[in-house]
This record gives C-alpha cells, sequence and structure tokens, in this order.
C-alpha cells in the first residue's frame, strides 16, 4: 500500500496540509497533515510505538509548519516528524506516541525515509496541539484525552439527507453509542479539507445543527474523495467511536471510509 500526504494526526493525527503541500488547511510527517514537506506517500504500515523516543538533535530540516528530526538515540539514529518547534542542533529531545511509517517517500524533499515516525513533543496528560488538519470534534460527555479541538462553527442550516440511514451532526453525536460501527449518511457543508494524510483525505463538515460549545456540530470524515471547502456535500461512511489515529489522538466519534457526493 502507498501513503500519499501532502500532520496530526493528527501533531496528527493529529494528524494531519501544510506550507509545502498545502490543501485548505494539516499530521507530522511529510505533509493527520504530516510535515508540510509533502504531498508525499510511504509503503507499508504504520504501527504505534508504545512508548517514547528520546535523543539529541544532529540534524532538522523544517518545513512550516512541520519539522523532520534526525535524533541520536542509545540504539543508533532515527528520523521523527513533528509539529515545528524552536529546537536547537544538540539538543535533547522526546517524542511522545510515535507512529512508524516506512518506506515514507516525500516528494517535496526528494527523498524517502526507509522508517520515519510521526509524533508530538507534548506529554501525555498535556494539552496537544492540534494535529494539524484532522481537528475533530469533541464530545463533551466524556471528553476524549488527546482529541483535537473541533472547527469553530461557521455554516447556516443545511437540509438533512434522506434516506432511513439519513442523521444531522447533532443526532450522529446524540446516538453515537446505537450508531457505532453502522453506515450513516450525513449532508453538510464542508469547512476545512486535507488531503492525502496517512493515505486518506480529512474533511470537517458542518450542517448548522448541533452545539459548537459541546463540540456537537461538528464531523470528522476519511474518504478518499476529493472535495473543496465550502462545498455541500452528503457522505455515506462508518461509525467509530473512541477511533484512536496514532500520535495521541483518539476521536471519540469519526465517519470513516465514507463516499462523497456533492450536492
Amino acid at each position: 500500500m502507498r501513503w500519499s500526504v501532502p500532520f496530526v494526526c493528527i501533531v496528527v493525527f493529529t494528524v494531519a496540509c501544510s506550507a509545502g503541500d498545502k490543501a485548505n488547511g494539516g499530521t507530522p510527517g511529510t505533509s493527520l497533515r504530516t510535515p508540510a514537506a509533502a504531498s508525499a506517500t510511504a509503503a507499508t504500515s504504520t504501527k504505534p510505538l508504545g512508548h517514547a523516543l528520546t535523543g539529541t538533535l544532529v540534524e532538522r530540516i523544517a518545513v512550516s509548519p512541520y519539522v523532520y528530526l534526525r535524533l541520536k538515540t542509545a540504539t543508533g539514529e532515527l528520523w521523527v516528524a513533528v509539529l515545528e518547534a524552536p529546537l536547537t542542533v544538540g539538543a535533547p529531545v522526546t517524542v511522545y506516541n510515535a507512529l512508524l511509517m516506512e518506506q515514507f517517500e516525500s516528494k517535496t524533499l526528494k527523498r524517502t525515509f526507509d522508517r520515519i515516525y510521526f509524533g508530538s513533543l507534548d506529554a501525555p496528560g498535556t494539552q496537544p496541539t492540534e494535529m494539524a488538519g484532522t481537528g475533530a470534534a469533541t464530545d463533551a460527555e466524556p471528553t476524549t484525552a488527546g482529541a483535537p479541538v473541533p472547527a469553530a462553527a461557521q455554516v447556516a442550516p443545511v437540509a438533512k439527507a434522506t434516506g432511513a440511514d439519513a442523521r444531522t451532526i447533532a443526532e450522529l453525536w446524540t446516538q453515537k453509542d446505537r450508531l457505532a460501527n453502522t453506515v450513516v449518511s450525513v449532508r453538510g457543508t464542508v469547512v476545512k479539507y486535507n488531503a492525502a494524510v496517512m493515505g486518506k483525505n480529512w474533511i470537517h463538515l458542518q450542517d448548522g445543527s448541533g452545539d459548537a460549545a459541546t463540540g456537537t456540530h461538528d464531523i470528522t470524515v476519511t474518504t478518499l474523495d476529493a472535495v473543496t471547502v465550502g462545498a455541500t456535500v452528503t457522505i455515506t461512511g462508518s461509525v467509530r467511536l473512541n477511533r484512536d489515529v496514532g500520535a495521541g489522538y483518539t476521536f471519540a466519534v469519526l465517519v470513516e471510509d465514507a463516499k462523497v457526493v456533492v450536492k
């Protein structure tokens, strides 16, 4: 499988779309946007590291708002990608919740990383920076630790999708427990779009329903279809609860593998 990444995240995840390869909006790596380095591709699988990586910084390649770091660790040198930070060569660096990608090709840098970890400089238990481009709606009850903040409410009410599986975004949040692992259709306006992050396109959708104070006005959707910000679309995909996408980010509600129809 090839990874296409133009940050996460979504830190994407969080994800995360960047200065170098920007798609209206960004996960570390080469663009959940992965550092902006990228409209990039990578092969093979991702897998959580399960513990923090610590080393001394020996090289940095910044592609705002992200940065690639080459670290010298007790077991050898390795590459990591995080949101850009004022790090200097020689400084100790710890990267948390790292996610491994193998054969990750950055077209922006014109190089392939055999192994690179996408992670966060934020220690577990602290409030992480939003996984670029994968900001997800968070449920006020309960709040999911590590979940990116929702996009600000931006749209007027949109007519609901039709069909037995149709839900408004407010209904999706209210009924989430019984909708888990089922297919739903939601009609709304695209308020944020990040292309080719961890092999998928990430959409923030709003329809004018829900409560911005609790984050139930916004839903995050993954798809292979392309969209544009401002478009009114109907998405049909599978509802997943407490979806851990790595890099310290868990989405309370995520609609995955959606088909998108513009209408």
